[in-house]
């Protein structure tokens, strides 16, 4: 089952898609691409939520719900959001209810500046205090603001590291992927999409570059089963 880990279908809740008829869209696109399963993964920074935690449940289940009930082409969408890390984000109240629904798996993108150890340390006690798989939002993009040293650190999270499609439509970032991967390390796949222009669905560009024979996407699919949690509601 072809797994998009990352996307802004979410109607109206941040710089993703603006209405449900631009996400009914997104989804038509994605299916045709043959995503079978999506993770909605709005934006969340804790800076912009002076109501919490809760309150932004409340406003992305209501614009789910809504988009649910207009029958999407894809009907398996798990509910989740993609975090900034902060400072002191680890001890916000309820920041482990904003895990993929029905899973321990949680979307964290880390900050665009310089690498700090505090970085790491915050995604460390979202793992060990709520008992949750943190997922790096697309590591690719920091290749220009860490250095070799710096990405070799984050690489060493107990994590999973999430590329877009995006990263294999180019040459030097294909190459990251394929170092990355080779590591050994746990990864997996998505779109980032936003929109249905400059960053609309893009899910081919994955399947047309990996290699045949390659078991990437089958590895990538299987960690949403490998992380789920029994009985639990998937939205």
């Amino acid at each position: 089952m072809i797994t998009d880990y990352h996307s802004h279908i979410v109607p109206g809740i941040d710089d993703g898609s603006e209405s449900i008829e631009m996400s009914l869209k997104m989804i038509k696109m994605m299916k045709r691409q043959g995503v079978e399963r999506v993770v909605a993964t709005p934006h969340f920074y804790a800076h912009r939520e002076p109501k919490g935690v809760e309150a932004y449940i409340q406003k992305r289940n209501d614009a789910f719900y809504s988009l649910m009930a207009a029958d999407p082409a894809i009907k398996d969408i798990r509910l989740g959001a993609e975090i900034a890390i902060e400072k002191g984000i680890s001890e916000l109240e309820g920041i482990e209810n904003l895990a993929i629904s029905g899973t321990r798996l949680i979307l964290l993108e880390l900050p665009y500046a310089p690498y700090s150890d505090w970085m790491g340390e915050e995604v460390y006690n979202i793992s060990c205090q709520f008992d949750l798989m943190p997922i790096i939002a697309h590591i690719h993009r920091y290749s220009t603001w860490y250095s070799k040293s710096d990405i070799e650190s984050m690489l060493g999270f107990d994590a999973i590291f999430q590329f877009n499609a995006e990263a294999f439509e180019h040459f030097d970032s294909r190459r990251f992927v394929s170092k990355v991967i080779n590591k050994g390390v746990p990864y997996c796949f998505g779109t980032d999409a936003h929109n249905l222009s400059e960053r609309k669905p893009n899910f081919e560009s994955i399947i047309k570059k990996v290699k045949n024979g390659s078991n990437w996407i089958e590895n990538s699919n299987s960690l949403l089963d490998e992380y789920s949690l029994e009985n639990a509601s998937l939205f």
